[in-house]
């Protein structure tokens, strides 16, 4: 009971560490949300004089609830959805009139429409919605269409001003609070792995492998951050000096994906070496350790737009370490380690910006021990 109570505790504060942390990263897009839809209402309202400006602050709300980094694009399916949802609306009105089963043709016309052109789903919705509005709201309220389209594309101005001129995200400070958690339980994982290793505890690197698969919506949600801190410093005008980080850190988020799925298989193959009793040389929890403090490193030189060369002087370390793991006697699942963490210094140095054939080259140099 005492562990189960334990484990319960620990799962708790995790869940509200991470709740916490996803509110600190999102809290700017509820900001944007409401400044967006109060200058969309006012907008409509005032300048254009709609009668009914609720269609503005709704797509205005749509573009900021968009994936991140992807609504300029949103903004353009936003109002095409409109468009092609009032084209299909307005002609099928006027063959068939309106109905409950006038409207559930209306919109399986407008959605199949959507499809055909090989819209995104955010288009897809937009089309069915708007074919919806139009069904049944033009009897009680004609001349729906024109206002509707012009609100839409007047929210969606809206939006795209909030989230790129009035208050954009802080790019560097958005990635860092989502960077800092995700690469520090990569970081811990692999270096409670080496310890685990060095111990000889089979039970241990199971529970680090567990907790590696868990954590990779973390890594997730750094790519989703990284594309919209990317999209702000490409379109706003205020952000444009940040551009050279962020186009580090973009180069570097795939090959640590890649390197974060190789770590779990080198993880895997640790827990093999050690239920199956083989030999385990010091230098190879060494070196599993040295790969965890050059990620490290490395995302302190990339918050810093510093050239990651101590990540690189580190990544080699280690690769040089297991070799001389390597040479001594080690059994087939060490072997294998070895190759995976070969695999994952290749991932690292990429991600530090080395070319594919120079991180391969420096790899198998430092493997030889030069």
């Amino acid at each position: 009971m005492r562990e189960a109570r334990a484990r319960w505790g620990h799962r708790v504060r995790d869940t509200g560490r991470d709740t916490y942390r996803r509110l600190r990263t999102y809290l700017i897009v509820a900001v944007q949300a409401g400044l967006a839809a109060t200058l969309a209402w006012v907008a409509a309202r005032e300048l254009l004089g709609s009668a009914e400006p609720t269609f503005a602050p709704a797509a205005a709300v749509g573009v900021i609830a968009a994936s991140l980094g992807h609504r300029a694009r949103r903004t353009a399916e936003l109002v095409v959805g409109v468009v092609l949802g009032i084209t299909v609306g307005d002609l099928l009105i006027a063959a068939v009139g309106t109905g409950p089963w006038q409207t559930g043709v209306i919109v399986f016309l407008a959605v199949t429409a959507a499809v055909l052109v090989r819209g995104p789903s955010a288009l897809v919705t937009q089309a069915g919605g708007t074919a919806v509005l139009v069904a049944t709201l033009t009897p009680t309220a004609p001349d729906l269409e024109l206002p509707r389209t012009v609100n839409a594309l007047v929210g969606g101005i809206v939006g795209l001003l909030v989230v790129l001129v009035l208050a954009p995200l802080n790019p560097l400070r958005t990635v860092r609070r989502v960077a800092d958690p995700a690469l520090d339980v990569f970081a811990r994982d692999l270096t409670a792995s080496a310890e685990a290793l060095a111990r000889r505890d089979a039970r241990a690197a199971e529970e680090v492998l567990d907790r590696m698969r868990a954590a990779e919506p973390e890594l997730d949600r750094l790519g989703e951050v990284v594309n919209a801190a990317e999209e702000v410093v490409r379109l706003s005008p205020v952000r444009w000096r940040r551009r050279r980080v962020l186009a580090a850190y973009r180069s570097g988020v795939e090959h640590m994906d890649r390197a974060f799925r190789n770590s779990r298989a080198l993880v895997r193959r640790i827990g093999t070496t050690l239920r199956d009793e083989e030999p385990v040389p010091a230098g190879l929890p060494a070196a599993v350790a040295q790969v965890a403090e050059a990620v490290r490193l490395l995302h302190r030189e990339f918050l810093a737009a510093r050239e990651p060369v101590r990540a690189r002087a580190r990544v080699l370390d280690a690769v040089r370490e297991a070799g001389r793991a390597c040479r001594q006697d080690v059994g087939f699942s060490g072997t294998i380690v070895v190759s995976q963490l070969r695999t994952v210094a290749n991932d690292l140095l990429r991600a530090t910006g080395v070319p594919r054939d120079e991180a391969r080259r420096l790899v198998r140099r430092a493997a030889a021990g030069r």
